[in-house]
């Protein structure tokens, strides 16, 4: 069988997710992916990573929730979903699981909560992975984010992996931290198959002549290229920190911002933002991904992976 460049294996501990490339598409940016097949071929994809689910429905947060920034944008959808089981009886099957993986983001207000998501999805075919968004508030600490402390996330990946033990298991890291490192090794240590980081980081956005915030909830996560700086750093520190694979996001709008990410240790990536200025992003990153690896010399990913001169 003839070799394929461009493949990755997500090898964790416990389990492994074979993609035909790196280009997966980022939890809330993609849809359910149903949104986007008129604009190319899903199953030419690495991965498709739906948007964030819940056990129940949400309505998400008031408007306005999206402003755009320079080399970015702001965004407060407030994880507005059809809740899980909706997911997996109206929009899975109308995905083409069986022949690109697709990986369900999940989230919720507490451990527990989290390990019941799991555990529903767990024995469903059609979903190759689970990615766990761990920037979200713990409403029984207060509201702080289970990300921003190494317990707390170690607590939600112990939960989840009890739920979901036949599942690959990554965990979806926030830059609002002081160590992103620390958190990365808690994370494996209790049980993680991956990380994918990062996250949007937290900004804000006002109007001068109304005087007002631009988004309803104020703040929100910010994203796009203007991240990627960001992004890069934290990918390189994770991959220091860590064993399991790291999968890059934020601010990836081309193949050549996907050989950046292996170069400084990441085994795929997810292509956000980009959606929005072009919903074909992500299928043309794939097409074009050969012609750079010829044009840097990259003859396959594995070799380019991690070996950043710094």
């Amino acid at each position: 069988m003839k070799h394929n460049p461009l493949a990755v294996a997500l090898k964790g501990p416990r389990h492994c997710l074979n993609l035909k490339n790196p280009v997966m598409t980022a939890s809330g940016t993609f849809g359910y992916g149903l949104e986007f097949q008129n604009y190319g071929d899903l199953a030419s994809l690495g991965g498709i990573v739906v948007k964030g689910l819940s056990l129940q429905p949400r309505p998400g947060n008031p408007t306005p929730r999206v402003a755009e920034t320079p080399c970015g944008m702001l965004n407060a959808v407030g994880l507005q979903n059809d809740g899980v089981e909706s997911f997996v009886k109206e929009k899975l099957p109308l995905l083409p699981w069986k022949d690109v993986p697709v990986v369900a983001n999940i989230y919720a207000s507490s451990a527990e909560e989290f390990g019941e998501l799991a555990a529903r999805l767990n024995g469903v075919p059609g979903v190759a992975a689970l990615e766990v968004n761990i920037s979200c508030p713990n409403v029984h600490a207060g509201g702080s984010l289970f990300g921003q402390d190494p317990g707390q996330a170690a607590a939600v990946t112990a939960a989840v992996r009890a739920g979901a033990p036949d599942k690959l298991l990554i965990v979806k890291l926030t830059p609002n931290v002081t160590s992103i490192a620390d958190i990365a090794r808690s994370v494996e240590d209790a049980g993680a198959d991956a990380v994918s980081c990062i996250n949007t980081l937290l900004g804000m956005a006002v109007d001068l002549r109304t005087r007002r915030p631009r988004l309803a909830n104020v703040v929100g996560g910010l994203s796009g290229p203007c991240i990627k700086p960001v992004a890069l750093r934290c990918v390189w520190q994770t991959a220091r920190a860590v064993k399991i694979p790291v999968i890059g996001v934020g601010g990836i709008a081309c193949a050549e911002d996907v050989l950046e990410f292996v170069l400084v240790g990441a085994s795929a990536v997810e292509v956000g933002t980009a959606s929005f200025m072009r919903p074909d992003a992500a299928f043309r990153i794939v097409q074009d991904l050969p012609r750079a690896m010829e044009a840097f010399g990259v003859q396959s990913l594995d070799e380019l992976r991690g070996q950043i001169k710094a």
